[in-house]
């Protein structure tokens, strides 16, 4: 049990206390501005909550260095209506007699309440990189310790190209392959032949004697091999 006791953080006690008497007194406010039954109890779960949630999007929003004026404005409010109650039931209001002017606040609260909820839930949580954009002035910057560049790889080594074959000898000519005259064309071709060198001086090719023949190239090239 003395362990137990010496366990409890006594500022979580009286934050527990802290939270009791105010949960009371706001229930005490909303029963006598006329919400009686659960909602005299909602109000202040409701005032609770939206005090909470502002708080944490402070705390974010400091964190990421980002603006915060929107969750100032609901934690300010909620602050208000929980101190504002608080101190409604210290004997400064009748509270047989809740004058106008409060009820209203009471019956409006919960659609601030709502609207603030809802815009601090769809608020887009600031990253850690985030940039303040009422001030201009950049988040704290990271400092990042440089990285030795990794040694680098050794050169290949270079590749010897081979020295090039050398060059083949062209290819003789292909002899044409020895045909068969028949006798009276090659003794036409002899006279054709005779012709020419006496025309010209000079024996016929295979070219001259196929044009003067008009016969094949392959026949031409065997009648020159036999004249």
């Amino acid at each position: 049990m003395r362990r137990l006791l010496a366990r409890v953080d006594p500022v979580l006690v009286q934050a527990v206390i802290a939270a009791a008497l105010s949960f009371a007194h706001l229930h005490d406010i909303a029963d006598a501005a006329g919400q009686t039954g659960w909602k005299a109890w909602a109000y202040p779960v409701s005032v609770d909550l939206l005090l909470v949630a502002a708080w944490r999007r402070l705390r974010q929003g400091r964190a990421a260095g980002t603006a915060v004026r929107l969750a100032w404005i609901w934690f300010t409010t909620a602050l208000f209506a929980s101190l504002g109650a608080n101190v409604a039931t210290a004997g400064l209001l009748d509270l047989g007699q809740v004058p106008t002017w409060l009820r209203i606040l009471v019956a409006g609260w919960p659609a601030a309440a709502f609207l603030g909820g809802t815009l601090l839930a769809h608020t887009p949580t600031p990253g850690p990189a985030a940039q303040d954009n009422t001030t201009g002035e950049p988040a704290e910057s990271v400092y990042l310790e440089p990285v030795a560049p990794a040694p680098a790889a050794p050169a290949a080594p270079a590749l010897v190209e081979p020295d090039p074959a050398p060059a083949l000898p062209p290819a003789p000519a292909p002899v044409a392959a020895v045909m068969e005259v028949p006798a009276a064309l090659l003794a036409h071709a002899r006279t054709l032949a005779a012709a020419h060198t006496a025309r010209t001086g000079s024996a016929p090719d295979p070219g001259a004697l196929r044009a003067l023949l008009g016969v094949p190239e392959p026949l031409a090239a065997a009648i020159a091999a036999q004249l």
